[in-house]
């Protein structure tokens, strides 16, 4: 399942690059991946960890589509990873928020922490080249606003604390966001 997932993801992210890089985009799901697997040796969570961005970001790609392919228990996790693009970008941020805070599902959160930590440890290695500059690439560029939903997603996570991926998260989010006040 893990290979059929790595697959259709490459297949759906071809020609992708991640936001403000020249790196083709797979290399995040597939990072997601690999956190995910430490966590975990559950097919299913893996493939769903591979397969997380593919409904939001890629043409063709629905949740009809990946329940089809891998099932219930996959597209059920890759729905709660997906944000609805027509809301601003506070909006999805609070809503992620919120659902983490609620959501009693170990594997979903256990995804979302996987794509957290991807993402913010590509962030802290940028601020470190970059510095402050980083902002510019993201469609936020508020700093204060990226430090609220960083934060509010270590409190949101905070019941995975036996995972080290989940301490690593919070340690990198301290030090990108260390003079910004949580909300």
């Amino acid at each position: 399942m893990i290979d059929k997932a790595i697959a259709f993801a490459t297949k759906a992210h071809k020609g992708q690059l991640r936001k403000g890089t020249h790196l083709p985009y797979i290399l995040h799901p597939m990072e997601v991946g690999m956190i995910v697997s430490r966590m975990t040796d559950d097919q299913e969570i893996i493939a769903a960890a591979v397969l997380h961005d593919t409904v939001e970001d890629c043409d063709g790609v629905s949740l009809e589509l990946i329940q089809e392919e891998f099932g219930e228990k996959v597209a059920r996790i890759v729905a709660a990873e997906s944000e609805d693009k027509s809301k601003t970008w506070m909006e999805r941020k609070a809503h992620t928020i919120d659902f983490l805070k609620q959501e009693n599902l170990k594997d979903t959160k256990i995804v979302a922490l996987g794509d957290k930590l991807s993402n913010i440890r590509s962030l802290y290695g940028d601020y470190k080249r970059i510095g402050e500059q980083i902002w510019q690439r993201f469609n936020m560029k508020d700093k204060e606003k990226q430090g609220w939903y960083y934060k509010g997603l270590c409190d949101a996570l905070a019941d995975l604390v036996e995972f080290p991926e989940y301490q690593e998260f919070c340690d990198l989010v301290n030090l990108v966001f260390e003079n910004v006040i949580a909300e």
